[in-house]
Order: structure tokens, then sequence, then C-alpha cells
């Protein structure tokens, strides 16, 4: 069947009900939770999650992945208004929204955004729809070794795109694959690293790390930069469409940042703030209007929206057809396919068509749904963002501990999540990025898996990995992605080190 025939089927899929409702709920407590500052889509999707195990695993994945793409909707909305981004990708959105605001156009900036959201997310599904079957079928030809080469390429990308630096995102990936090991092993029945716990022979619930690394964490985070719990500038509903040259400078920009935010989503551990920030460096270069940015123009606003929301659609591509997520937040989407019994990977679009392609058509109805909300609701997310910090983010934790309590109805859960929380903000004030760890957690079982049967079928011969091509190549790339990491990060060390110096003698003179 061709893609037109799949999507239209699975069209009928999300409009049934049951599963049209679950995707309006979660783009709409995706949004609402992403225009809250500082928590993200990460900590959304943690919190949400808990509410998906009584679900089906169609209904589940549309609603885990409307709270997705809602809550990157949603995270402009801070960020323009207060300067305050609501997710890491939206940052790039306030230098040019926020801007706006200050003019008092904050109404052009918040339409502009959700134009170019729904546009770039259009891009995004259109294009996860015509490459996910060619990248399945290419992955049918996988072997174990081919496999586990895949998933160490997407670690080893993950980590050398932290922001702390290679080495710090290496060694939050092997504390992951570490935590990851805790409990039962599968092939023994041998109990590992759980110091004698009982609580850790399952192993430790991926809603607890999700939870504690970007839920308490974010929460700590924000409370210690919170300077104000109120937005500084309001929407002006009598200037809030864009004026007749604004419309027409809209379009270029939206398919230029959709394009390259389709291409960095379908890499292997990018995210949507690399994305951003490529197709706003790129914009600044190429748009008539290029010396005006950085005063607030609707070009500079759209763009970014354009290419976050079309990698968070495109970065579906590798975690469902190559069982590799796209970015940190789908780690979280593999580990509840897998708390459903569903691996991800090739064979997904075969044994679960229905699941897939109503994904696909999810983001369809999930784009219109939130083009909707959002420009009569931006009201309501201005007077949410007046809430006091002081009543909103304990209201967070509380949630955080029902939802994970409700997991095992155990209190060693709540706080096992409350120490992850402290640890990682710990973690944070010295640069160590959270998401690789998560990606190493819910990778490392998998990783394992493959390493064995690989070692079992070349009877423990470890050159397996170098003889097969496809495995060979992708070890190549992995070397030279960590090679030009550990350089790029000797090198800043070197620049860091001479300014010191520079300065230490300006200061001595």
């Amino acid at each position: 069947m061709d893609v037109v025939t799949l999507f239209y089927q699975g069209l009928l899929v999300v409009l049934e009900p049951q599963n049209l409702m679950y995707c309006f709920i979660g783009v709409f407590l995706g949004t609402f939770i992403g225009v809250l500052p500082g928590i993200g889509s990460m900590a959304a999707i943690a919190m949400i999650l808990p509410l998906t195990f009584y679900l089906d695993p169609t209904p589940a994945l549309v609603m885990i992945a409307g709270v997705f793409y809602g809550a990157e909707y949603g995270g402009s909305t801070a960020s323009i208004l207060m300067n305050v981004p609501g997710t890491p990708a939206a940052s790039i959105t306030a230098i040019e929204g926020h801007a706006l605001a200050k003019k008092g156009r904050a109404g052009v900036a918040l339409f502009s955004t959700a134009t170019a959201s729904f546009g770039g997310g259009i891009i995004g599904m259109i294009v996860i729809a015509v490459l996910s079957p060619s990248l399945a079928k290419l992955a049918l030809s996988f072997g174990p070794a081919d496999y586990f080469s895949v998933l160490l390429l997407g670690l080893i990308a993950a980590s050398a795109v932290s922001n702390g630096g290679a080495l710090k995102g290496i060694a939050m990936v092997v504390t992951g694959l570490m935590l990851g090991t805790i409990g039962i092993d599968l092939t023994t029945g041998d109990l590992r690293f759980t110091m004698g716990i009982p609580e850790l022979r399952d192993g430790v619930h991926i809603v607890i790390v999700a939870m504690g690394l970007f839920g308490v964490t974010e929460v700590i985070a924000s409370i210690r930069t919170a300077t104000s719990g109120k937005a500084t500038q309001t929407v002006d509903y009598n200037d809030f469409y864009p004026s007749k040259d604004e419309w027409k400078s809209l379009p270029a920009p939206i398919l230029r940042g959709g394009a390259i935010g389709s291409f960095i989503g379908a890499l292997p551990g990018t995210g949507q703030t690399i994305a951003a920030a490529l197709a706003y460096a790129v914009e600044k270069r190429v748009n008539r209007r290029r010396k005006e940015f950085g005063t607030g123009v609707v070009p500079g606003v759209a763009v970014p929206e354009a290419a976050n929301n079309s990698a968070t659609q495109t970065a579906f591509i590798p975690t469902l057809t190559l069982g590799v997520p796209g970015s940190p937040p789908m780690a979280i989407v593999i580990g509840a396919l897998m708390i459903y019994g569903i691996t991800p990977g090739p064979r997904l679009l075969t044994e679960q068509p229905d699941m897939f392609w109503g994904l696909v058509a999810s983001f369809l109805v999930g784009n219109i749904m939130l083009l909707i909300l959002n420009v009569p609701l931006i009201g309501i997310w201005v007077r949410l963002l007046k809430i006091p910090y002081k009543y909103m983010y304990p209201t967070i934790i509380v949630l955080i501990c029902m939802g994970v309590y409700s997991l095992n109805n155990n209190v060693f859960d709540v706080w096992l999540t409350l120490v992850i929380g402290a640890v990682g903000y710990v973690m944070r004030l010295f640069r160590f990025e959270p998401a690789p760890l998560l990606l190493g957690f819910v990778l490392g079982p998998l990783m394992e898996e493959q390493l064995r049967r690989s070692m079992l079928l070349s009877r423990g011969d470890p050159m397996v990995f170098l003889q097969r091509p496809i495995s060979a190549t992708l070890i190549a790339i992995t070397v030279a992605i960590l090679v030009f990491a550990l350089f790029k990060t000797e090198q800043n060390r070197r620049r860091r080190r001479a300014v010191i110096k520079t300065n230490q003698g300006e200061t001595q003179s």
C-alpha cells in the first residue's frame, strides 16, 4: 500500500472517539505544562506517563506524543512574555519574541509562533510519513551486531552534543548504563546492584528516573533562578495579527525552519534545541531583513518555532524505526513502549501498523487542535503565568509524588524520586546534563541484549562488530564523532584558559 492509503487508515484510527479524546487531552496538558517557565517537555511527559499505563498502547502513545509537541508549542509563551523559556528550544524564540513584546507586540509574536509551529509540525509529519517505511525496510537487514552499533552511535551522538562537554556527556551515559543494570539479570537470574533493598529487585522504573531528573530537578532549578512569578508583558488584542508585509515574510522562514528541523530531528540524539538554533543562524544569514535580527522581527520568531516543532515530529523516525531515541524525550517513549511489551524497531510498522499510522495521523489532528486552542487561549496562558511561584512549584512536586506513588503504591519510590531529583540538581550545578543519563538508562538493557546475542552468534569473537559492513560503518562514524567532540572540548578548554590568563594579566597591570 502507498503512503497516502496508510495515512488515511491511520486517520481513521485517530478519529475514533477514544483516540481523539486522548489526543486532545495530551496537547492541552502539554501546552499547559509547557507554558510554565523552566519545566519543559521532558518533565511534562514524565508527569503524564503514569496516567498512560491504564490505557491501550495506541491512545497512550497518541497522548504522550500530544504532550510532547504540545509542550513545545506552549514553551514559547513564557519566553515571549517573560523572557523565561518554557523549554530549552524556546530560548531561541525569546531572542526576537521578547524583543517584539517589549515593543508592545506580544500578540503578534504569539500568533506568529502558533502559525509557524503549525507549519513546522505539518512539514515534520509529511517527512515521517514518507521516510519511515523506507528506513524500516533498510533496518530489517540489521543483525544483532548492527543494532548494537546503532544504539552505541545514538548514545555517543547524544553525549557529544551535551552542553557540559563530551567527557561529561559520556560520564552521564555510563552512569545511565550502570543504573539500567540494577535488578534481576533476565539471562542468569542473579541480583545486580540491589544493595539488599527488596524494592530494587525489579530495577528502577523509568518514571522514577524521568520524574526525578526532569521533574524534581527542573523545579529546584526554577525555584533557584526565579525572580518573579508574573508576566511582565501583556497581550494587546487590538494589535494581535501581523501586518500584510509580515504575513508575506512568514512562509519562507517556516519552510526553511521546517526543512532544517526535519533533518536535525531525524538524527539520533540531537533534539529540538539544536534544530532551532541552527535554523535561526541560517535565517539570520539569508533573510533580507537580517540586519534587523535581534530587534524583534517576525521571521526571527517563526523560523526557530518551525524548526522546533518539525524536529519534534521527526524525532519519532529513529525512535520507532530503529529503536534509537531521536531526542531525550523519545527515550521515555521507548520506555513506555517496552512497558507495553512492544519493542520499537523496523518490525513495529508491520506488527503494529494501526498504532504507527494512527500516531502519524495524530500529528495532523493534534497540530490542528493546537492551532485552534492556542490563539483563543492565549489570555488564559497569560493569567497562568501570573500565578506566584510559591504556589506553582509545590503543586508540581505534589503531582510528581502522586504519580510516582501510583506506580506500585510504595513510598520508597517517592523517596527514590526525590533523591534522584536532588542528585540531578547537584549534577546540573557542575554542568552534567541529565538527558544523556536517561538515554543510557533506557538504551542500556537493549544494548546489553544485542551485545549478548552478537557474542553468542560469533562464539565470543568481538571482531563480529567490524566484520559486518553496516556495523563497521556505524562504529567508524561513532569513533569520528567521539574524536571530533573530544577535540572541540579540549579546544574550548584551551580558549577558556587563555581568556582567564588574559583577564588576570589585565588585572595585575
